[in-house]
Protein backbone atom coordinates (compact mmCIF):
# COMPACT_ATOMS: atom_id res chain seq x y z
CA UNK A 1 0.00 0.00 0.00
CA UNK A 2 0.92 3.51 -0.82
CA UNK A 3 2.13 5.49 2.70
CA UNK A 4 1.37 9.19 3.16
CA UNK A 5 4.95 10.00 2.61
CA UNK A 6 4.33 8.82 -0.47
CA UNK A 7 1.23 10.45 -1.69
CA UNK A 8 2.58 13.91 -0.18
CA UNK A 9 5.87 13.35 -2.69
CA UNK A 10 3.42 13.03 -5.33
CA UNK A 11 1.18 16.13 -4.74
CA UNK A 12 4.70 18.09 -4.56
CA UNK A 13 5.90 16.28 -7.42
CA UNK A 14 2.53 17.98 -9.24
CA UNK A 15 2.01 21.02 -7.60
CA UNK A 16 5.25 22.03 -6.46
CA UNK A 17 6.20 24.08 -3.65
CA UNK A 18 3.34 24.87 -1.00
CA UNK A 19 2.79 25.54 2.85
CA UNK A 20 3.04 22.82 4.93
CA UNK A 21 -0.45 23.88 6.00
CA UNK A 22 -1.68 23.11 2.83
CA UNK A 23 0.23 19.82 2.02
CA UNK A 24 -1.66 18.53 5.04
CA UNK A 25 -5.13 19.13 3.96
CA UNK A 26 -4.36 17.79 0.52
CA UNK A 27 -3.21 14.79 2.04
CA UNK A 28 -6.53 14.98 4.13
CA UNK A 29 -8.97 15.16 0.81
CA UNK A 30 -6.81 13.10 -1.15
CA UNK A 31 -7.71 10.17 2.02
CA UNK A 32 -11.54 10.90 2.12
CA UNK A 33 -12.16 11.11 -1.91
CA UNK A 34 -9.74 7.54 -2.28
CA UNK A 35 -12.33 6.01 0.73
CA UNK A 36 -15.31 7.25 -1.10
CA UNK A 37 -14.43 6.77 -5.17
CA UNK A 38 -11.97 4.06 -4.93
CA UNK A 39 -13.89 2.55 -1.91
CA UNK A 40 -10.41 2.00 -0.06
CA UNK A 41 -7.53 3.93 1.74
CA UNK A 42 -5.11 5.48 -0.12
CA UNK A 43 -2.55 5.33 2.59
CA UNK A 44 -2.78 3.44 6.06
CA UNK A 45 -1.36 6.02 7.93
CA UNK A 46 -3.66 7.62 10.60
CA UNK A 47 -5.26 11.29 10.32
CA UNK A 48 -5.33 13.73 13.39
CA UNK A 49 -8.13 16.21 14.39
CA UNK A 50 -5.36 19.04 15.19
CA UNK A 51 -6.61 22.58 16.15
CA UNK A 52 -5.82 23.59 13.07
CA UNK A 53 -7.57 21.11 11.03
CA UNK A 54 -6.45 17.70 9.85
CA UNK A 55 -3.01 16.18 9.90
CA UNK A 56 -0.85 13.47 9.15
CA UNK A 57 1.45 12.97 12.19
CA UNK A 58 3.55 11.02 10.30
CA UNK A 59 3.74 13.26 7.59
CA UNK A 60 4.30 16.30 10.02
CA UNK A 61 7.23 14.36 11.91
CA UNK A 62 9.49 15.26 8.80
CA UNK A 63 8.61 18.85 8.37
CA UNK A 64 8.24 20.26 11.70
CA UNK A 65 9.72 23.52 11.92
CA UNK A 66 9.07 24.53 8.55
CA UNK A 67 6.67 26.78 6.67
CA UNK A 68 7.22 25.41 2.95
CA UNK A 69 7.71 22.58 1.47
CA UNK A 70 9.40 21.60 -2.07
CA UNK A 71 10.05 18.07 -2.00
CA UNK A 72 9.66 15.53 0.05
CA UNK A 73 12.86 12.63 -0.52
CA UNK A 74 11.57 10.34 2.34
CA UNK A 75 8.34 9.54 0.00
CA UNK A 76 8.51 7.96 -3.59
CA UNK A 77 6.08 9.29 -6.30
CA UNK A 78 6.58 6.29 -8.36
CA UNK A 79 4.62 4.23 -5.26
CA UNK A 80 0.92 5.43 -6.47
CA UNK A 81 -0.51 3.49 -8.92
CA UNK A 82 -2.79 4.57 -11.95
CA UNK A 83 -5.64 4.44 -9.97
CA UNK A 84 -4.15 6.40 -6.62
CA UNK A 85 -3.25 9.10 -9.21
CA UNK A 86 -6.01 9.63 -10.88
CA UNK A 87 -7.83 10.20 -7.78
CA UNK A 88 -4.99 12.39 -6.13
CA UNK A 89 -4.98 14.02 -9.51
CA UNK A 90 -8.92 15.05 -9.16
CA UNK A 91 -8.62 15.84 -5.83
CA UNK A 92 -5.56 18.26 -7.11
CA UNK A 93 -7.64 19.91 -9.76
CA UNK A 94 -10.52 20.85 -7.53
CA UNK A 95 -8.75 21.86 -3.90
CA UNK A 96 -4.91 22.21 -5.36
CA UNK A 97 -5.94 26.10 -6.57
CA UNK A 98 -7.43 26.77 -2.90
CA UNK A 99 -5.42 28.37 -0.56
CA UNK A 100 -4.40 27.24 2.65
CA UNK A 101 -6.49 28.93 4.53
CA UNK A 102 -9.55 28.19 2.42
CA UNK A 103 -8.74 24.26 2.87
CA UNK A 104 -8.56 24.64 6.72
CA UNK A 105 -12.08 26.88 7.18
CA UNK A 106 -13.27 23.90 4.96
CA UNK A 107 -12.45 20.88 7.14
CA UNK A 108 -13.35 23.19 10.13
CA UNK A 109 -16.97 23.67 8.68
CA UNK A 110 -17.41 19.53 7.91
CA UNK A 111 -18.76 17.01 10.14
CA UNK A 112 -15.55 14.55 10.30
CA UNK A 113 -12.92 16.98 11.91
CA UNK A 114 -15.77 18.67 13.95
CA UNK A 115 -17.02 15.32 15.25
CA UNK A 116 -13.37 14.42 16.63
CA UNK A 117 -12.71 17.65 18.13
CA UNK A 118 -16.06 17.79 19.98
CA UNK A 119 -15.10 18.03 23.53
CA UNK A 120 -12.07 19.03 23.10
CA UNK A 121 -11.14 22.75 23.65
CA UNK A 122 -10.40 24.74 20.91
CA UNK A 123 -6.66 25.59 21.97
CA UNK A 124 -6.38 22.28 23.22
CA UNK A 125 -3.29 21.12 21.04
CA UNK A 126 -2.13 17.84 22.83
CA UNK A 127 -5.11 15.87 22.92
CA UNK A 128 -5.35 14.99 18.74
CA UNK A 129 -8.11 12.84 18.36
CA UNK A 130 -8.25 10.60 15.03
CA UNK A 131 -10.47 11.23 12.38
CA UNK A 132 -11.23 7.70 11.24
CA UNK A 133 -11.92 6.35 7.69
CA UNK A 134 -15.31 5.34 8.65
CA UNK A 135 -16.16 8.74 9.54
CA UNK A 136 -14.99 10.17 5.82
CA UNK A 137 -16.38 7.50 4.12
CA UNK A 138 -20.14 8.19 5.61
CA UNK A 139 -19.65 11.88 5.34
CA UNK A 140 -17.73 12.33 1.56
CA UNK A 141 -19.54 9.37 0.76
CA UNK A 142 -23.27 11.34 1.55
CA UNK A 143 -22.03 14.51 -0.61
Amino acid sequence: MTTAKDVAAYILKKLGSMSTWKLQKLLYYSQAWALVWDEKRLFPDKIKAWANGPVVPSVYALHKGRYRISNLPQGNAENLSDENCATVDAVLKFYGPKPAQWLSDLTHAEKPWKDARAGVPEWERNHSPEITPEAMAEYYGSL
